[in-house]
């Protein structure tokens, strides 16, 4: 009876030592959303073993933020393939970065079967917007994903905007 209790625990501490080496998340982030469009396309940009940073509400807790930030800013800076999102009321915004360094943007505006779903290459560096949230658009450029426009059309929210503090 103590052979399978001896075989079963040094295979446990292996398992418990198989940890990738690339950037993940911390605790801090939380779990991801059942996969949706902008999901998907950031895993499909991203490839199988990209790491998920992250998908964070508007007004996530700023140690989650910066949890989700600096998972996505080291797997880049490693190039590491990761995927983040942020979901904020009416769109969902999302940044992909593959193994050879790309930079991909997807975002979905509306809900359900009705929402549209824009992605393509970012524009410009990763960054971290005043915002916490991680971002491949210079400040005020919206580029493609804003259907043209420089400026953030009237009446939507500001997907960079720092949350309320009560």
């Amino acid at each position: 009876m103590k052979t399978p209790l001896v075989l079963l625990v040094p295979l446990l501490a292996l398992a418990a030592c198989s940890k990738p080496a690339a950037p993940t998340a911390t605790s801090a982030a939380p779990a991801s959303k059942p996969t949706d469009a902008v999901q998907q396309k950031l895993q499909d940009f991203a490839g199988a073993a990209a790491t998920n940073c992250g998908r964070l509400e508007v007004h996530a807790p700023e140690a989650q933020s910066k949890a989700t930030s600096d998972c996505a800013m080291q797997a880049s800076q490693a190039k590491h393939a990761f995927y983040v999102a942020y979901d904020m009321p009416g769109m969902a915004i999302g940044v992909a970065g593959d193994s050879a360094g790309g930079l991909f943007s997807v975002q979905s505006q509306g809900e359900g079967a009705a929402a549209a779903l824009t992605s393509g290459p970012c524009p410009s560096q990763l960054r971290v917007a005043a915002s916490g949230r991680v971002t491949c658009f210079a400040p005020g450029d919206m580029g493609s994903m804003g259907a043209g426009h420089t400026a953030i059309p009237p009446g939507m929210p500001n997907p960079h905007a720092m949350p309320k503090k009560d």
